[in-house]
């Protein structure tokens, strides 16, 4: 594992875009281990001035940089612990969504046949699916947790991940190294495993960069929607707030920073995503 992702890392670093998305990404998961370290207030704690005044809706200042709610809170300290919640929703999500996808497209190419036709028609009832409000009716049904909302996440993301990989072990299957397994006596699962799944390694990676960035987007969606942890702050449940408050226009800087950090995130995933895909199948280069 720690070969694998050194390996990863090294040939995303190979071009400028790459590197610059690296350090972007870098310092976005050093905010999320660090954040509730640095944080300079308890992000619901409220804020009161000199005169015991409550700090509502008060602009960027020396003590808060990035200002305060309506309910005096400070902002800053509310982005810093949000990115942990961004990245842990993303990343387990993003896990789940390969795991689940690579072996169904592992199986499904792999045997073909009536496995194949059964495994595809269970995918095609998943792309069925609508996305967004299938996971807002499980978190009306099962109760709103971190918890719920990966699994909610996973469940309908994995499909477009088995559908690639299946297509990819198709030919794959086909190739002489799987052949000469099977004279040898090697069992379907000592090829699958040991033969093919190392080769669909670099499209593995590159869809957890896209389901990462895809699962941030969700997340903050669904905080946004008001369907978020309600124990736990995250950049989607802060615009949520300013937006149930009415506040929205009269406190941009209540809405705009968890803005930003949702689309320096994003961005910072795809593009090492995308770089890693360039290097790894440069025919998308004269595309």
């Amino acid at each position: 594992m720690i070969e694998l992702g050194r390996t990863f890392f090294t040939t995303v670093w190979q071009t400028k875009a790459g590197r610059i998305s690296l350090l972007l990404l870098g310092i976005c998961i050093l905010v999320a281990l660090l954040g509730p370290s640095i944080a300079p207030f308890e992000p619901r704690a409220r804020n009161y001035d000199v005169s015991n005044k409550l700090l509502r809706l008060s602009p960027p200042s020396r003590n808060h940089w990035l200002g305060t709610t309506l309910q005096g809170q400070d902002i800053l300290s509310q982005i810093l612990w949000g990115a942990r919640s961004a990245l842990t929703v993303g990343v387990a999500t993003a896990l789940g969504v390969v795991l689940i996808g690579v072996n169904v497209g592992l199986v499904a190419g792999y045997y073909g046949g009536w496995i194949d036709a059964l495994l595809m028609r269970i995918t095609d009832v998943f792309l069925g699916l609508p996305f967004l409000p299938f996971i807002i009716v499980v978190l009306s049904i099962t109760g709103r947790s971190t918890t719920t909302i990966i699994l909610a996440m996973t469940v309908v993301m994995w499909r477009a991940t088995a559908r690639i990989v299946r297509a990819q072990v198709l030919s794959l299957k086909e190739m002489q190294f799987v052949a000469a397994a099977r004279v040898t006596g090697a069992s379907d699962l000592t090829i699958i495993y040991r033969e093919i799944a190392p080769n669909i390694v670099p499209l593995a990676l590159v869809n957890i960069a896209f389901s990462l960035a895809w699962a941030i987007i969700t997340e903050a969606s669904i905080g946004f929607l008001g369907y978020g942890d309600p124990n736990v702050i995250s950049w989607g449940s802060i615009m949520y707030s300013a937006f149930s408050s009415q506040a929205m226009y009269r406190a941009p800087w209540w809405v705009v920073p968890p803005g930003i950090a949702i689309m320096v995130l994003v961005s910072s995933v795809y593009l090492v995503g995308r770089g890693y895909e360039r290097i790894v199948n440069p025919r998308l280069d004269t595309q």
